[in-house]
């Protein structure tokens, strides 16, 4: 019978001296763990579950079938792994507390702002310099819409769309990532100036892709989508567990662009809010998003203008998905996310910046605690 383990925080505190230090820093940032459950899974259906504390966790983990000890440890030491920062160009992005990507589509069919770019480049690049000036630490430019039911573009069309976004963007010294699929597209946008490749399919979707990031040395966000190998990349999303299994398609991913050679500090995983996902299965994946963190590697969220918000706030059209925006976008800080990436770039920096106040705040608030320890 296989059998896998995932260890999932499910307390979150303000700062370690409210749980007298017994909890971790969540994966270098500016969230603690003091609370974990330790999940045991055999062929899709968990069969165990512990409580553990950080000063437990090792009697925890001692309880686990031998052939799944290491991974257990791997995914504890994952779990308080500080990232370094993204060298992305002449820009230093640090991971160490949330950034913020804004979205720049070049499309004629996205389903947030469709067309509003594509042809106005002097309009884009107002666009890219007042996310810049806002706050935005990457600004991410996409040439084919993701949304369902979009057309497949033709790879000479998508770069026809992108390149110029991104010399622009280059041009005024933005860290620019480019949102593709195809490694035509990913060469031109690199050489166009691009420091980040973001695949809403994981590198699953063009054979070569693998190849062209491993080659340029970039940093890669890996996305997980069901129809990642397909042209529809919402197709074929049927989940035992959406949680589990979005962690081990995550982790296959990671593993294959290992394989091929990109290092592991230049991965950012992504768990695809609106890919392939109901409304429930959104929900269980925001809600589940610190057990992430056990892969290792920096996560991205993208849950801006997203359906759910619509679903959830009497059918609120795209222009008017502001706030479930901007409460997504927190959620994802409050479980340690490194980067949301939005289109509503000045609202979602001010509430980080509020966010990272209040946790300042409970960071060096000693106030309820005695002047001197217990005799």
């Amino acid at each position: 019978m296989s059998g896998q383990v995932y260890i999932r925080p499910i307390g979150l505190v303000p700062g370690p001296q409210s749980e007298h230090g017994n909890a971790i820093r969540l994966a270098g940032g500016m969230v603690y763990a003091s609370r974990l459950a330790v999940i045991l899974r055999r062929d899709g259906e968990v069969v165990e579950r512990w409580l553990a504390a950080p000063d437990t966790m090792g009697e925890v983990l001692g309880r686990l079938p031998d052939e799944l000890g290491a991974e257990g440890e791997a995914q504890w030491a994952n779990l308080t792994l500080a990232h370094p920062p993204l060298q992305l160009g002449t820009r230093t992005v640090p991971l160490d507390q949330p950034q913020v990507m804004g979205i720049l589509n070049v499309t004629p069919d996205s389903f947030s702002d469709g067309g509003r770019f594509l042809d106005d480049a002097e309009a884009g690049r107002a666009h890219a310099a007042a996310m810049v000036e806002a706050g935005a630490a990457i600004i991410d430019v996409g040439g084919e819409s993701t949304r369902p039911g979009a057309k497949p573009l033709w790879e000479g069309d998508e770069i026809k769309r992108v390149v110029p976004a991104i010399e622009a963007c280059a041009g005024m010294g933005a860290a620019v990532s480019v949102d593709t699929r195809k490694a035509a597209v990913m060469e031109s946008a690199l050489d166009a100036g691009a420091h980040l490749v973001n695949d809403v399919s994981g590198l699953a979707h063009d054979p070569r892709s693998v190849e062209v990031v491993a080659q340029a040395g970039c940093p890669v966000v890996l996305m997980h989508a069901p129809g990642a190998a397909h042209e529809d990349l919402h197709t074929g999303g049927a989940y035992t567990s959406v949680v589990f299994d979005v962690f081990d398609a995550l982790r296959a991913r990671r593993d294959v662009a290992l394989e091929a050679g990109i290092e592991a500090r230049n991965i950012l995983l992504d768990p695809g809010i609106g890919f392939g996902k109901s409304l429930a299965e959104n929900l269980a994946l925001m809600n589940a998003l610190p057990l992430f963190h056990a892969l290792g590697h920096p996560l991205l969220l993208g849950a801006s203008r997203k359906r759910m918000i619509g679903a959830l706030s009497k059918e609120a059209p795209v222009d008017q998905r502001l706030g479930g925006s901007v409460v997504l976008a927190l959620e994802g800080m409050r479980a340690g996310v490194q980067m949301v990436r939005v289109h509503d770039v000045a609202e979602t920096v001010q509430a980080r910046n509020v966010w990272r106040g209040l946790r300042d705040a409970a960071l060096t608030d000693f106030a309820d605690l005695p002047a001197k320890a217990p005799v």
